[in-house]
C-alpha cells in the first residue's frame, strides 16, 4: 500500500482520538506528537510539521463545533484538513493538445515516469508521443523506445546524435499530429552549468506547456533543495512523486512542493506501467487514514473495457460459463494488486483491517484458478456441466493441482452462476454493468 508506515501511524493516532473519553488540551497534546513523530518518520520537513501541528491545535481548541459534529469528529476532521493543505492544491492538467517536458535527477525513474504519463493520456482518449532528448544516459533511448512499443505510443529519437536540442526541434515537426508530445529530457547527478543551459534551451524549443519535476519519494529531506533549483531555472508548473508503494518514506518529496510553490500533478504507486495517477491530496490524505478512496475506484473500473450486452443478458440468465468467470479475474487483475484495491475501501473508519496475508492468498488463489481453467477444453469453458470424473482428472493432471481443487473451482462458478441468476431488474442490470470489474 502506498507509504503503509505513515498511513498506519496515523490511523492509529485517529484511533486514539475516537476512543478518548473527552476532548482536553492534555488529549490534543498527545494527538499532536503522535502526529510529529509520523511525519517526522515519513521525512516531513521540520518546520512545516511545526506549522501544522500549531494549527491543528490552535484551531482544535478555539474552533466552534460545526454542524452535528462531535468533539472527537470535529478534531479528526480538522487534523483531515490540515494534512490535505500540507500537500498544496490539485494540479490541473489539460486533457487537450500541449506539450510536456520531463525533468529530474538521474535515478528519479523519470523515463519510466515519461512512459506512464504518455499511458495516462493514452487512457483518456489522447494521442500521445514521446521524444527522447536523453543523450547522456546509455540505455535510455532503448528503454524509453521498447516501453513506447509496448503501449502503442508514438516515439521519436536520434540514437546517435548528442545534441538533444536538434532531436527536440525534429521530434516536434514528426510527431506534430498528436496531441500530447512528451519531452524526456537527461536525469542530472547534479544541477550542472551544461545541462541546465541545455534544459533551458529544451523547454524554450517546445515552448512547453507543463515542466514536471520527477523525484523520486525516497529523496528525503534533498526534495526541497532540488524543487527550488530546478524551479528556478525553468519554472516547475507540477511535481510527479515516483515509488510510493510499500513502506516509502516520501514526506520529504510530497512536503517539498509546500515551500516551492508548485503542487503535485502525479504519483507512482507500483512498478508497472498503470501503477500511476492523478494526484488529488484529499484522495490521498483519506487512503492514509483509511478513510477509502471511492472516486478512483471507480474510475479504475470505468477504464476496464464493458463486457458486451449480449454477455451480459446471458450472465443474467444463468448462461454464466467458465469463460465469463475467468474474465471476471482478468478484469480484477488488470486493476492491480488486491492490496491497491482494497486499501480505497472505506475500512480503516469501520475499524476494519485485513491482514497481507489474507490478500495474498486471495490472489494465489485467482491466479491457481486460471491456471485451471487453462487445463480445460473449450466446450469445458462454455459448458461446464459435461466435466465429469475422468474430465477432473484430465485437468488435475494438466494444471498440476488435485482433483479435490478442480471441484472447488467448479463449486466456486455454480456459487457465481446463483448470484447472476439474481440479478433481475433494469436497474440491477445497470448496477451490474457498471461494477462488472470487480465480481
Amino acid at each position: 500500500m502506498v507509504m503503509e508506515n505513515l498511513g498506519s501511524s496515523l490511523r492509529d493516532t485517529l484511533k486514539k482520538i475516537a476512543r478518548a473519553n473527552r476532548i482536553d488540551e492534555k488529549t490534543l497534546n498527545e494527538v499532536v506528537k503522535d502526529i510529529q513523530r509520523a511525519l517526522l518518520s515519513a521525512d516531513v520537513n521540520v518546520a512545516l510539521v511545526q506549522q501544522l501541528s500549531k494549527r491543528i491545535k490552535d484551531r482544535a481548541l478555539k474552533e466552534e463545533l460545526s454542524g452535528k459534529l462531535n468533539p472527537r469528529q470535529h478534531v479528526i476532521n480538522i487534523v483531515y484538513q490540515e494534512l490535505v493543505a500540507l500537500l498544496g492544491e490539485p494540479i490541473s492538467v489539460p486533457l487537450t493538445r500541449h506539450t510536456v517536458i520531463m525533468v529530474g535527477l538521474q535515478g528519479s525513474g523519470k523515463t519510466t515516469t515519461t512512459a506512464k504519463l504518455a499511458r495516462f493520456f493514452q487512457k483518456k482518449g489522447l494521442k500521445a508521443a514521446v521524444i527522447c532528448a536523453d543523450t547522456y544516459r546509455p540505455g535510455a533511448y532503448d528503454q524509453l523506445s521498447q516501453l513506447c512499443e509496448r503501449i502503442g505510443v508514438a516515439f521519436y529519437g536520434e540514437p546517435e546524435n548528442k545534441n538533444a536540442v536538434e532531436i527536440t526541434t525534429r521530434g516536434l515537426i514528426e510527431l506534430k499530429r498528436y496531441d500530447v508530445i512528451l519531452v524526456d529530457t537527461a536525469g542530472r547527478h547534479a544541477l550542472e552549468t551544461d545541462l541546465v543551459l541545455e534544459m533551458k534551451a529544451i523547454n524554450e524549443t517546445a515552448k512547453a506547456d507543463q515542466r514536471f519535476l520527477v523525484l523520486d519519494s525516497g529523496i528525503g529531506q534533498q526534495a526541497s533543495e532540488q524543487a527550488k533549483a530546478f524551479n528556478e531555472a525553468i519554472g516547475l508548473t507540477g511535481v510527479v512523486v515516483t515509488k510510493l508503494d510499500g513502506t516509502a518514506k516520501g514526506g520529504g518529496a510530497l512536503s517539498a512542493v509546500a515551500e516551492v510553490g508548485t503542487g503535485i500533478a502525479f504519483i507512482g504507486t507500483g512498478e508497472t506501467i498503470d501503477d500511476f495517477e492523478k494526484f488529488e491530496p484529499d484522495r490521498f490524505i483519506s487512503r492514509l487514514l483509511g478513510m477509502g478512496d471511492v472516486k478512483t475506484l471507480v474510475e479504475m473500473i470505468e477504464e476496464e473495457p464493458p463486457i458486451e450486452m449480449e454477455e451480459a443478458e446471458a450472465m443474467l440468465k444463468g448462461e454464466f460459463t467458465l469463460k465469463d468467470m475467468y474474465k471476471q479475474m482478468d478484469a480484477i487483475r488488470k486493476m492491480g494488486p488486491l492490496t491497491k484495491i482494497v486499501q480505497m475501501l472505506p475500512l480503516g473508519s469501520l475499524g476494519v483491517e485485513i491482514p497481507d496475508g489474507a490478500l495474498q492468498s486471495t490472489k494465489e488463489t485467482l491466479e491457481r484458478f486460471k491456471v485451471v481453467m487453462d487445463s480445460m477444453t473449450d466446450e469445458e469453458l462454455d459448458h461446464p456441466r459435461i466435466i465429469r470424473s475422468s474430465r477432473i482428472k484430465r485437468i488435475a493432471r494438466g494444471s498440476g493441482v488435485t482433483s479435490d481443487y478442480v471441484r472447488e473451482l467448479l463449486k466456486y462458478h455454480k456459487t457465481m452462476q446463483r448470484a447472476m441468476k439474481g440479478v433481475r431488474s433494469q436497474k440491477e442490470m445497470q448496477k451490474f454493468l457498471r461494477k462488472q470489474s470487480l465480481k
